[in-house]
């Protein structure tokens, strides 16, 4: 890069960041600031793109500590918004490529289902048949891990979408986003209609975290856990409660800026800059075996009818044997 074109990227992502950060006045002081430090040549020596998003995002960060707000750089090139087939067809590949973002599915011994989900909770359109084939697969468990310890974001429709599957049939309100320059307010809930065997809203539910667990990963844990509908076990999130939108600046760099707030209708707040606490705090590397060990407990405290005593004698094994991997 050179430098013109260095001073051209930035003073678009001033420009986009007076216009749409979430907080307008601090978008304003952060947009001041990037184009002082553009015009006084801070970047000009910056001859890559991603030695440019580094130097930029960390100034972008600068008293807010806002992890929503980058200049992201990308190997590939940038999905540009302005064309949405173009966009629809990044979107829709890299979601066939992380299998709708159904990282792993099993049915553990002792009848426990384990869903693991990573990278991204992609949106229905691109990944809504995956993950409600996903869910329906587990739905007969006695128990269910949720393992969103290498989750770092993606769609909050997703996360209404696999809290569906978690509740009975009346609607349950998850979390608002709340637009500043305008008032508006977008509510999130359950719907009572799946199309498939659904979990429901009675069975043991443990999230998995880690310090890496940001955005829709850290919604999807912090709605169930307001709602106490799950436990919560490993480490504290992130703490990134600001959706985003992107901007293409260049081939290989966008623009992601936060534009709206979170509001959790029980708690009246989110987990921005603090993350989610976990009920159990744990390594992020034992959150599976202390998780997959209460639900083990669990079962054995249900019903030892004949037809459950497989299921039932495969928990004991494994309690009984003290091994439990993840």
């Amino acid at each position: 890069m050179n430098p013109e074109e260095i001073r051209s990227v930035v003073r678009n992502l001033a420009g986009l960041v007076a216009e749409h950060y979430v907080f307008p006045e601090v978008g304003a002081e952060v947009a001041a600031r990037l184009t002082a430090a553009a015009e006084s040549g801070r970047y000009d020596a910056l001859d890559t793109p991603e030695r440019l998003s580094e130097l930029v995002t960390a100034d972008l960060q600068v008293g807010n500590n806002d992890l929503h707000l980058r200049l992201m750089f990308h190997a590939g090139e940038v999905p540009d918004e302005k064309d949405p087939a173009a966009e629809e067809a990044y979107w829709m590949r890299r979601a066939e490529l992380d299998a709708g973002g159904i990282g792993r599915i099993e049915r553990l011994d002792g009848n426990i289902g384990l869903l693991e989900l990573r990278p991204l909770l992609y949106d229905p359109a691109h990944a809504g048949a995956a993950m409600t084939a996903a869910l329906s697969m587990v739905a007969g468990t006695d128990a269910l891990l949720i393992d969103l310890r290498r989750c770092l974001g993606g769609s909050p429709e997703q996360v209404a979408l696999v809290c569906s599957h978690l509740f009975g049939t009346d609607p349950v309100h998850l979390n608002d986003l709340v637009t500043p320059f305008d008032g508006t307010v977008r509510q999130y809930w359950t719907t009572p209609y799946v199309g498939v065997p659904r979990f429901g809203a009675t069975k043991p539910i443990w999230v998995l975290t880690s310090a890496s667990t940001f955005s829709a990963g850290e919604e999807l844990t912090y709605d169930l856990q307001q709602l106490k509908r799950a436990q919560i076990v490993g480490e504290r999130t992130r703490g990134g409660a600001h959706p985003r939108r992107g901007f293409k600046l260049h081939q290989h760099l966008e623009a992601t800026l936060p534009v709206a707030r979170a509001m959790n209708p029980v708690s009246g707040t989110n987990w921005e800059g603090t993350g989610v606490t976990p009920d159990v705090e744990v390594p992020a590397a034992d959150a599976f075996t202390v998780a997959y060990r209460s639900a083990l407990e669990h079962v054995l405290t249900l019903s030892s009818d004949p037809d459950r005593r497989s299921v039932t004698d495969e928990a004991r094994t494994v309690l009984g044997a003290a091994v439990v991997a993840g």
